[in-house]
């Protein structure tokens, strides 16, 4: 019994022993498994890094910040510099605005980051409490112009009072084709014969009441080629655009340029065809030029309506106030009636009596007197408001054009009107503009001296080798006042537009009003003299200051004379440009030979005997030889003598004796030119469509 115990137990510890092995020999064997495929990476933690070759980037220390408990130090504000890409022109892009913007928002539209627009915000005064925060429409302007970047103002209608409004509707077409008289028409009143010139110079807005009961608003635009700015901003503010073409006359330069500018602005077109009752009218010719320019009229399966009509029988009006009503109707034109006024400036000028003046059309909300307003780079509190009969009124509602005074200062023809809440924010908005006017303008003026360096670097290497001389470049200093903003517009544009390669026209001022003390003074520093348009002559004292000083005073009244006179002038001034051109011919019929001279005279001289069969000879002038129509010779006329008296020219038709200095080699038959230097001035040309330019 005790002996199968101790095998039994014997057998366990074997069995025991032979587990133990095994389990050991399994471990090993998993050991080496996992050392197998460990990488070198996992080894080197159990041994030295540099032995296998690895660089272990060792942990670093770091410190715990200490709170600065100092007070804050007040500096003046530092703009924050802006990172951007130096390819991208912020001066070009322009963002969309609207009240309740965000600071997200904001400062994704302008290519910004966030801070940097919390940080102008609280430049500008403002309260930055969360980029969530909204934003007034005017504070977001403000920070767009600070970042440098071009605004759109974006409107909304929500929960407003919208209602039907009357069409603005501005006429159009060229020079002379009877607009201004077919709103005479309308309106049984004479402004055309008012008007310098019988042309219309001015841009006009007036409401009409028809027959039908409704009214219209309209707008008369100038046709004459200077006015082309007028033109386009009457396009821009307008619903309806009336084409006004002459049934004698035809498609002209300005009438296509007039459906440009309504294409550009995406306003519907009503054709009017005028002077209807004059023998040789033919509409059907006018349709046909119409429908070759591209428009779709309605007896050929389009839409814009023609209406033929006369401003002198005044027929065929009521067809065309039927055709503008329901191009209006069709439109179904509405406005927001409450809430702040959106306008816009058609034109404005300055009253002796009541400073700078504005004429505007309300696009949306209500003009009310008393609010302060901004007006592009300038702002003012409404004083007054003037329709256009000149009733005083205490507001504008929308489609109705009016006068405001109370400016600080003369806006531009084109700006848009807007009302802000307090006389500090029209103040700081129009900081900003003037600032962000003035940094666009020195930019533009960069560009143009850089774009200038590089034309004449690459003209001067082009040119190397050259040595003919080109004409000197003179300038011509203007100083142009006139009645009204558009009218200087027009007048310095179409002035530039006379820039020649010999005269440079330069616009050193233009502003509105009579001519002043401070005109002639400026006049005198810079050597200009000064051009007056629509308005009175200076007093006596005035014209004695400029004449004191040498200072032409030019006064007119209709656009074709000013620029007559100034283009006159400008050719004289020109330098012009040295030609050689053939004064006259002449033949050689005969040879003579003085032989036998002393010493006293000279050599052997031989004699060229002549007749001139064109132009004539001058003994100062240089002579060319030709021989069967090649060049010989060209020298100077040593001795010419008619009938043995030494003359200074021969005409036309008489024989001479002409001698030509170093030459002797004449043969009969050869053909003897005058050469004569002559300064070629520069054209001034008008065309028939009213463009002028300067020709050289």
């Amino acid at each position: 019994m005790y002996h199968m115990f101790s095998l039994y137990t014997a057998g366990c510890f074997l069995h025991a022993a032979q587990w133990k092995s095994n389990c050991t020999n399994l471990l090993t064997y998993r050991t080496s498994i996992r050392c197998f495929h460990a990488s070198p990476e996992t080894l080197a933690w159990k041994k030295e890094p540099e032995a296998l070759g690895l660089k272990i980037q060792k942990k670093g220390k770091f410190k715990k910040r200490t709170k600065d408990s100092s007070p804050p130090v007040e500096a003046p504000y530092v703009p924050p510099k802006l990172k951007r890409a130096a390819s991208s022109s912020l001066s070009d892009r322009t963002v969309e605005i609207f009240e309740g913007m965000t600071i997200v928002e904001l400062a994704k539209r302008c290519g910004v980051s966030i801070p940097v627009v919390q940080d102008i915000l609280k430049n500008v005064g403002e309260k930055v409490d969360s980029e969530y925060d909204p934003l007034s429409i005017d504070i977001s302007e403000l920070v767009a112009m600070e970042i440098g970047v071009n605004v759109r103002r974006l409107h909304s209608n929500e929960g407003a009072e919208v209602l039907p409004r009357p069409p603005v509707v501005t006429v159009m077409g060229h020079v002379d084709h009877g607009k201004t008289s077919l709103l005479d028409a309308l309106r049984l009143t004479s402004v055309a014969a008012k008007e310098a010139g019988g042309i219309t110079q001015h841009l006009g807005a007036f409401v009409v009441g028809m027959s039908s009961g409704a009214s219209i608003t309209f707008l008369d635009t100038p046709g004459h080629a200077a006015f082309s700015a007028m033109r386009q901003r009457g396009a821009a503010v307008t619903d309806i655009v009336v084409l006004v073409v002459a049934a004698d006359d035809g498609v002209m330069p300005q009438t296509l340029e007039a459906m440009s500018h309504a294409k550009a602005a995406d306003v519907p077109i009503v054709v009017a065809v005028n002077k209807c009752d004059k023998p040789a009218a033919n509409p059907e010719k006018v349709k046909i030029q119409l429908a070759t320019e591209g428009l779709a009229l309605e007896e050929m399966g389009g839409d814009i309506q023609v209406v033929e009509v006369s401003a002198v029988t005044k027929t065929g009006l009521d067809k065309l106030e039927e055709a503008l009503l329901l191009q209006a109707e069709m439109m179904d034109l509405k406005s927001r009636v409450d809430g702040p006024a959106q306008a816009y400036v058609v034109e404005a000028r300055v009253d002796r009596g009541r400073g700078p003046l504005a004429t505007a059309i309300v696009k949306a909300g209500t003009l009310v007197c008393g609010q302060h307003v901004v007006v592009g780079a300038e702002w003012g509190k409404i004083r007054a408001i003037r329709d256009m009969l000149g009733k005083s009124t205490d507001r504008a509602r929308p489609a109705m054009p009016v006068e405001i005074e109370g400016l600080k200062g003369l806006p531009m023809a084109g700006d848009d009107i807007i009302v802000v809440h307090s006389e500090e924010r029209a103040r700081m908005l129009s900081a900003g503009r003037k600032k962000k006017f003035e940094k666009d303008r020195l930019g533009r003026k960069m560009d143009a001296e850089k774009l200038g360096s590089l034309v004449s670097e690459s003209n001067l290497e082009d040119e190397e080798g050259e040595v003919e001389e080109k004409p000197k470049r003179v300038e011509m200093t203007i100083i142009v006042k006139a009645d009204v903003q558009g009218t200087v517009q027009a007048v310095t544009d179409s002035l530039k537009s006379l820039d020649s390669p010999q005269v440079f026209v330069n616009i050193v001022h233009g502003g509105v009003g009579p001519i002043s003390e401070s005109d002639v003074d400026l006049a005198q520093a810079c050597g200009a003299f000064i051009v007056g348009f629509s308005i009175p002559t200076p007093p006596g004292s005035i014209n004695q200051a400029a004449n004191k000083a040498g200072i032409k005073i030019k006064i007119h009244r209709v656009i074709y004379h000013l620029l007559e006179d100034i283009g006159n002038s400008i050719v004289e001034k020109a330098p012009g440009t040295f030609e050689t051109q053939v004064s006259g011919e002449a033949q050689i019929l005969s040879i003579f030979e003085l032989k036998g001279r002393s010493k006293a005279k000279g050599d052997d001289v031989k004699i060229a005997g002549c007749r001139v069969i064109d132009g004539r000879l001058i003994r100062s002038s240089t002579m060319r030889l030709l021989r069967s129509g090649e060049v010989v010779f060209e020298g100077s006329c040593a001795s010419l003598k008619r009938e043995k008296q030494d003359v200074e020219a021969v005409g036309k038709g008489n024989e001479c004796g002409l001698v030509i200095q170093n030459w002797d080699d004449f043969k009969v038959g050869d053909v003897i030119q005058c050469l004569e230097q002559v300064n070629r001035k520069p054209k001034f040309i008008s065309s028939q469509s009213g463009a002028v330019r300067i020709e050289c």
